[in-house]
């Protein structure tokens, strides 16, 4: 079985422990060594069958090891791609996580670093980019990319030729119309309908979706 260490110790981590738990179901691909995180107060704390095994430094203990970098709250999602660089590990190194559940249309492409969680469906012709987390349920339609650091919540139906730039968070529930993008660093609320283009760095929210707060 494949190493891997999961970074860093927080709810998209602990989901992830799962998701590779289940596809070790289906076969045995992934030996959780455990995770890591810079904050000391979680050093040693447990999840299920895995633990807290130190801050990142630790990584260099497994050099056979693959990575699964998942970081990124509401709050702090603008900041994924600098907080997972400083982790300097070659693009290799990364592992892509698949949930056995998830549907793969014909054409798709899956970036490194990427995790699909249960029931996740990508029709024709999809493109994930690198570094993305997508939570259960999430539907994207034909043609639809999603750019690399983005952050999809669950229950979100995302209509064809849609284009998710760089660096998003989209709220759990959301919808999205075709052919519509969403400019790089967007934050889409709860339960969001998107009917338009959002301009890069905004935060929308509602059904229609309206611009709640100025980009920064």
């Amino acid at each position: 079985m494949k190493k891997i260490i999961l970074f860093p110790f927080n709810g998209n981590a602990i989901e992830a422990a799962t998701v590779i738990e289940d596809i070790n179901l289906v076969r045995e691909t992934w030996e959780i060594i455990g995770f890591v995180d810079d904050d000391p107060q979680k050093k040693d704390r447990p999840f299920g069958a895995y633990k807290v095994i130190g801050g990142k430094e630790k990584i260099l203990d497994y050099p056979e090891a693959m990575i699964l970098a998942v970081p990124g709250r509401p709050e702090n999602y603008k900041n994924r791609a600098e907080i997972i660089k400083l982790l300097n590990i070659p693009a290799s190194k990364f592992a892509t996580i698949i949930h056995p559940q998830a549907r793969i249309g014909i054409n798709c492409i899956i970036g490194h670093n990427t995790i699909l969680m249960a029931n996740v469906v990508l029709t024709a012709n999809t493109r994930i980019g690198n570094h993305v987390v997508i939570l259960p349920n999430t539907v994207i339609s034909h043609d639809s990319v999603v750019g690399d650091y983005s952050l999809l919540g669950s229950n979100i139906s995302i209509s064809g030729h849609v284009t998710v730039k760089q660096n998003c968070y989209i709220g759990s529930g959301s919808k999205i119309i075709q052919e519509i993008t969403i400019g790089e660093k967007s934050l889409l609320g709860l339960g969001s309908v998107v009917l338009k283009d959002t301009f890069p760095g905004a935060v929308v929210a509602g059904n229609p979706a309206k611009e709640i707060r100025k980009k920064q």
